[in-house]
């Protein structure tokens, strides 16, 4: 597996390229910004965008994904249902989290409409790159749609915000829920293997073992 992390806007957001190394097919996960930088890694290891693989809605995740697809049109943009009027919110997201209108420009937050999503993730379905195989996997309570990509094979889950190393996502936004949260932790992350390394969208990289045995967040 070809991985090759970007960290992008004021929130330290890790946009990923994930390839298949037989086959050089490739998905980029939450594209949150530097659209350009993402192709030039695309470029420069010779790899084929398939798709955009959303986990989530929110800006940081998504805001690139407009941009990425006019430099590559062929990717397709993949999102759960649950999240499409988040989607669809964008442009007026900054206003969720208490950026006022007028600093919107300076933050870099003036997002366009995004396109159409292609392909709704459902729960358990399994999405092939090349030689790879992801279990997809239903994850709410950050947001009602938010989903993390397992690889078996690999032994590696990217998690988005549900799960961080020392830490959880916040639930204080629209949708957002604590007890979903919790469950969803519990019985599509936990269920995986100690060994199994752990992807945030945010912060260094974890395993389910490690988190299982040190965060605070997880007496569950």
């Amino acid at each position: 597996m070809i991985i090759e992390e970007i960290t992008v806007t004021a929130f330290q957001q890790h946009t990923r390229i994930i390839g298949c190394e037989e086959t050089k097919q490739a998905i980029c996960i939450d594209p949150g910004d530097e659209s350009e930088r993402i192709v030039a890694v695309l470029e420069r290891r010779g790899l084929t965008l398939e798709a955009i693989a959303l986990t989530h809605a929110h800006l940081d995740h998504i805001g690139a994904v407009a941009a990425l697809k006019k430099l590559q049109p062929a990717a397709k943009i993949n999102l759960h249902q649950g999240d499409e009027f988040m989607y669809r919110a964008l442009p007026e997201q900054p206003s969720w989290i208490g950026i006022p209108r007028s600093q919107w420009a300076a933050f870099g937050f003036v997002f366009e409409p995004p396109p159409p999503v292609d392909h709704y993730w459902t729960d358990g379905e399994k999405y092939a790159v090349g030689t790879l195989e992801f279990e997809v996997r239903h994850c709410p309570g950050h947001t009602p749609g938010h989903v993390v990509l397992y690889e078996p094979a690999e032994r590696k889950v990217f998690v988005g915000d549900v799960l961080f190393a020392g830490s959880i996502g916040r639930t204080d936004l629209p949708g957002g829920s604590m007890e979903q949260l919790l469950n969803s932790i519990k019985n599509k992350l936990l269920t995986l293997d100690d060994d199994v390394e752990v992807y945030s969208g945010h912060g260094p990289v974890t395993t389910i073992g490690e988190e299982r045995l040190t965060n605070p967040f997880l007496r569950i």
